[in-house]
């Protein structure tokens, strides 16, 4: 996820005359927003990237909506009709957000330069984020990539700042240059905001580059500019209940919501690359089990339950004949049969076959087995070579490798693996 792009509270207050925009904020990868978005749909296709929203998006695209026909408009242009308003109101939301898309597009077409693959932008509650596969490689490719989205917002408000000149030296001020003057200020805010040098905004990330590429410590570089994202999200708190107590309720409690994003985000990023950084170069060998429960295809369905899962206390089994694997079977497929048909019912009646869903090879790294496992909900995986069952690993078992190598210590060099891994910053 290349970061999040967040509203200011004026969108939803109507107390300011120009409504502006937070910025995006979070460079992360993809793992997070799968669940986050799970039902975001995608309404268009953009130089491969697919533009999706997220049914949360309608009630801030119609906030925003309602603050500039309410207030932002009929202030800087009076006495027009409500249809001219609702007009305005409905363009300048929609080239907002399509302003908010240009910005998260520079920063994919950038990352897909640098080779760091991008599946999704999509619009949401607070704004926008785009998603990719894998952060940065190299530092001067972050600076690059985090560069990109603020060079965009200034190229668009410069674009809008001229057809807005443009349009008052030929017509003189009118709706369509007022929709055009809030654009081009609204985009230079976005720009100006998103250069913070606050982790995780772009800023930040613009920092993190920098002090990456000067101590060669990604992790360090990465603790430091986090907690430039902590103090501001602290100042966006503290700035909200202040909002509070003057009696801008909508405004501090918006800015509080968003303080306590920015902080998650900061603080998840952070975890997140302790984590790449624990797991270094290892692979699935490193931590799966080799001494693996398995059953045969002839076995009864109520043995099978009676005499291995429930002794076992395993839920999900490897069906193997003659050396051979066969597939698996577990606890989702044996509830669909009726208890009454477990006894004259075999795993040969039902187990699933083979399926590369749940099948992974020995040299998978580590990370990608954390991708897979936030992308499909699969918890349980078979480790394969051809037909042969080399172990099992479980999501159970990532998180106990993990608190094993947090315990050790992130210099452990233990169960290191025999392939090596191009870690992603």
């Amino acid at each position: 996820m290349t970061g999040l792009t967040f509203l200011k509270p004026e969108h939803l207050s109507g107390l300011s005359k120009i409504n502006g925009a937070l910025p995006r904020v979070v460079y992360a990868d993809h793992k997070g927003t799968v669940a986050m978005f799970s039902n975001a749909r995608t309404i268009i296709t953009i130089f491969g990237f697919h533009i999706r929203v997220d049914p949360s998006w309608v009630l801030i695209a119609g906030l925003i909506t309602w603050s500039l026909y309410q207030h932002t408009f009929p202030a800087v242009l009076p006495g027009l009709s409500s249809w001219t308003y609702a007009t305005m109101a409905l363009l300048g939301m929609l080239l907002f957000f399509a302003s908010l898309v240009g910005h998260e597009l520079a920063h994919a077409v950038t990352a897909r330069r640098f080779g760091v693959d991008t599946r999704n932008i999509t619009l949401f509650l607070f704004g926008g984020v785009a998603e990719l596969a894998q952060e940065p490689a190299r530092a001067m490719h972050e600076f690059w990539i985090a560069l990109a989205g603020p060079l965009m917002s200034l190229a668009l408000a410069a674009m809008f700042w001229t057809f807005a000149v443009l349009g008052a030296v030929l017509s003189g001020v009118g709706p369509v240059v007022e929709v055009l003057h809030y654009l081009a200020l609204i985009n230079l805010v976005l720009a100006i905001f998103n250069l913070l040098p606050a982790f995780p905004l772009d800023g930040g990330r613009i920092l993190r580059a920098w002090l990456w590429r000067r101590s060669g410590d990604i992790l360090a570089a990465t603790e430091t500019a986090a907690q430039s994202g902590t103090v501001l999200a602290y100042a966006l708190m503290g700035l909200g209940l202040l909002g509070l107590f003057q009696g801008a309720v909508v405004a501090g409690f918006w800015q509080i919501l968003i303080g306590l994003f920015v902080l998650a985000a900061a603080r998840s990023s952070l975890d997140a690359q302790r984590t790449r950084t624990l797991l270094g170069p290892r692979d699935v060998r490193a931590l799966m089990t080799t001494e693996v429960v398995t059953t045969e295809a002839g076995t009864s369905l109520a043995a099978l339950v009676n005499q291995v899962m429930l002794p076992k206390r395993i839920g999900f089994v490897p069906v193997v004949e003659e050396g051979q694997l066969l597939g698996h079977i577990d606890t989702d497929v044996i509830n669909g049969i009726d208890r009454e048909n477990w006894a004259n019912t075999t795993v040969d009646d039902v187990f699933v076959e083979l399926d590369q869903a749940v099948c992974i090879p020995p040299d998978l790294p580590v990370l990608d087995l954390m991708e897979r496992i936030s992308r499909t909900g699969q918890r349980k995986f078979m480790v394969v070579a051809g037909s042969l069952l080399l172990g099992v690993v479980s999501l159970s078992d990532l998180t106990r490798y993990l608190g094993l190598l947090a315990m050790l210590g992130k210099g452990s060099n233990a169960a290191a693996p025999t392939q090596a891994w191009s870690e992603p910053s």
